[in-house]
């Protein structure tokens, strides 16, 4: 990617009255799943946020604030802590979380000693952009189920307001320019939730926004701390559904890399990238927070903007971090509706998935090839259809790869085993 295709690269600061709402852009888009992972699983929403400012912080010391990457809190620890949580208790489910971020911390140290070469054998573009494609499309059905579905019943009243947010932020996409290109994701968001507004006092049982929870929380408190504690079955648990993650590391890596434009592989280097998200994994848990993992949703959004300022980043996490403590302001974006954001998704899935086909287009990758054809075929009908590797752990817990890492798996062992001589067609 040329310079002339950035509008700030990863070490370019903003102005102040840029910088701001730049960031804030990013905060709407890690908010709903920062805040949903804790609800789902008895932890402190308040400390999510505070665990995903600071360890995203930590990620940019550690990578030396050249890779623009937010990290909230992860969804493919749910059921370990949920399970482990059931059965010993949270302290130990936080103790499990712990050691997988120094597990990560261990692989890391094993990158760094053997360097990155054998991923160019092991990841080329047919690999590279399948992945990719997975991730995004992945994420599809989440941002339908938020603009379409009220519960389990399908409402065109949802579909409406999903459509008018995305369509907003579209055109402020296509024709706005200057600072408010930029922020059109911001722009989408402000519109689709004046227009939830206005539908609410036009038809009354329309009505999806409630601020009962801004007027019943307080202007300040401390987010809910809480001490780890370890056990033999709860580490082992967390660090075999930590071999999940970081396959799930490598694919966000990649879509960063592509986004952005640069090979953060090989700078700061891959070592850096597991080792902090590994630190942010540990630091959550030591807090009470649930395991951090960099977010695809904050990827889309520079992927629309063509911001990729580590800086406007950081800005989103001292956000966090202070909403962690500002209790209104978390509750007024948590009355962000449902169909709001999937309308918004509907476009930021859909530019991570193009950045895969980005990838396959300009690495010229040869599907009259029937070795590409195999390999991407197998990726992503894995990755799309919901392919699940699961074995039982111990008596209550059962592991499961599946999804975009399992996919990943799949297609780094298809590019090693299956034969480059096969004739093209």
């Amino acid at each position: 990617m040329s310079k002339n295709d950035q509008i700030l690269g990863p070490s370019d600061r903003p102005p102040l009255v840029r910088w701001i709402p730049l960031s804030f852009q990013h905060v709407f888009a890690m908010f709903g799943a920062t805040v949903l992972v804790p609800l789902l699983t008895g932890l402190s929403p308040s400390t999510a946020l505070f665990t995903a400012g600071t360890g995203t912080l930590l990620y940019i010391l550690i990578t030396g604030a050249k890779v623009p990457a937010f990290l909230g809190s992860s969804f493919a620890f749910i059921p370990a802590l949920i399970g482990v949580a059931g059965e010993f208790g949270m302290p130990y489910a936080l103790g499990g979380a712990f050691c997988a971020g120094i597990f990560y911390a261990v692989v890391a140290g094993i990158v760094r000693l053997a360097g990155t070469k054998w991923l160019d054998r092991a990841l080329p573009p047919v690999v590279i952009g399948s992945v990719i494609i997975v991730i995004g499309l992945n994420l599809a059905p989440t941002a339908m189920t938020s603009a379409m579905m009220n519960g389990d019943q399908y409402s065109l009243v949802y579909f409406s307001i999903a459509l008018v947010t995305l369509a907003i932020a579209i055109i402020a996409t296509i024709f706005f320019k200057g600072f408010f290109n930029t922020i059109s994701i911001l722009i989408g968001l402000v519109g689709g939730y004046l227009f939830t507004l206005i539908m609410g006092m036009i038809f009354p049982a329309y009505k999806l926004i409630d601020f009962t929870i801004v007027q019943e929380s307080s202007w300040f408190g401390a987010p809910h701390f809480a001490i780890p504690k370890f056990g033999i079955v709860p580490i082992v648990t967390f660090i075999i559904v930590s071999l999940a993650t970081i396959c799930e590391h490598l694919g966000d890596t990649l879509v960063t890399s592509r986004v952005v434009g640069q090979d953060f592989y090989k700078d700061p280097g891959l070592h850096r990238t597991l080792l902090g998200d590994g630190v942010a994994t540990a630091w959550a848990a030591l807090w009470g927070g649930p395991p951090n993992t960099t977010y695809g949703e904050n990827i889309g959004v520079m992927a629309i903007t063509k911001v990729y300022s580590v800086w406007v980043i950081g800005g989103a996490a001292v956000v966090a971090l202070l909403l962690s403590f500002i209790q209104k302001f978390g509750s007024i974006i948590q009355t962000i509706p449902g169909p709001v954001m999937g309308g918004i998704s509907m476009l930021l899935y859909g530019l991570i998935a193009s950045s895969g086909l980005r990838t396959i287009v300009e690495s010229g990758v040869d599907y009259k090839d029937k070795r590409n054809l195999t390999i991407s075929s197998v990726i992503m009908v894995i990755g799309i259809g919901g392919g699940i590797l699961q074995f039982n752990v111990g008596k209550d817990f059962t592991f499961s790869l599946g999804g975009v890492a399992l996919a990943t798996v799949v297609g780094i062992l298809l590019n090693l085993i299956l034969p480059k001589t096969v004739d093209a067609e």
